[in-house]
């Protein structure tokens, strides 16, 4: 038997800020975290700012420029072309996993300015980079 006179648990609705960033680009807008109290810009999407565990995490608009922080191209058999993946270094401070675009994988360089634009994938969103010249 149960106890009637005790309301039942509530669970809170858990923050989901993946889902939120992959809204935002569907939107066309490439947005980022960014700590309230220490102005810290943050990405990967996440609940709690890395090192403090603050909770106060706001989105604000990403500039979309970055610099190229790492590179490889990845080859794959013919006829599949090789593309590259690069680690970008964004403004705001974060780095983030992506591609550069418009120019051949081998020409990527660390050091590289580029600019984020959406794409879409399989009808997804997501960011990628095109060099700036």
């Amino acid at each position: 038997m149960t106890d009637q006179s005790q309301p039942a648990p509530t669970t809170d609705i858990p923050l989901q800020p993946e889902k939120q960033y992959f809204a935002f680009l569907a939107e066309g807008r490439f947005m980022i975290q960014r700590s309230r109290s220490s102005g810290e810009h943050v990405f990967y999407p996440r609940v709690a700012a890395p090192r403090t565990g603050e909770r106060d995490l706001e989105w604000v608009p990403a500039s979309g420029d970055g610099t190229v922080y790492a590179t490889t191209v990845v080859r794959r058999k013919p006829p599949e072309p090789a593309f590259n993946v690069a680690l970008v270094q964004l403004a705001e401070g974060p780095r983030m996993m992506s591609r550069i675009e418009g120019v051949e994988p081998q020409a990527v360089r660390i050091g590289m300015a580029v600019k984020a634009r959406i794409d879409s994938v399989d009808g997804k969103p997501l960011v990628v980079f095109d060099a700036v010249k």
